[in-house]
């Protein structure tokens, strides 16, 4: 198969199945990236919540649950926006470790796919 500069190296199942790989990494990757950023604008509006929460004169505040908002005790408020906080961050430690876990895989990938292909393929991001 000819490639890149017109030198002819052959692509075995095992070359393709490594690039098939990288990309479906290099997907997750951008997936990941996406949730991070979601989970850190989650945990910031929660630790605004809990600010604001903090401001107010009132026992009793009002909480949305799904669609609709309650009327529910301040401390209760204040458990459940904790919770919420702990759950988010855990989220995205794991968020975090799955996306250097991909970085590393798709830096190995890299390696083996530049080594043999060298100029020929292109597994950079423009």
């Amino acid at each position: 198969m000819q490639q890149g500069s017109g030198t002819g190296i052959e692509v075995t199942w095992e070359d393709q199945q490594n690039i098939n790989k990288f990309g479906r990494l290099n997907n997750r990757f951008h997936e990941l990236e996406d949730e991070i950023k979601h989970a850190k604008e989650t945990n910031e509006n929660l630790e605004d919540a809990s600010n604001e929460l903090i401001l107010t004169d009132e026992e009793i505040v009002r909480f949305q649950i799904g669609e609709v908002f309650t009327h529910v005790d301040k401390d209760e408020v204040e458990g459940r926006i904790e919770q919420m906080k702990e759950a988010t961050t855990k989220n995205l430690e794991k968020l975090e470790e799955e996306k250097e876990s991909t970085i590393a895989q798709m830096a190995n990938l890299k390696r083996i796919l530049y080594a043999k292909f060298n100029d020929s393929i292109n597994l950079e991001e423009d």
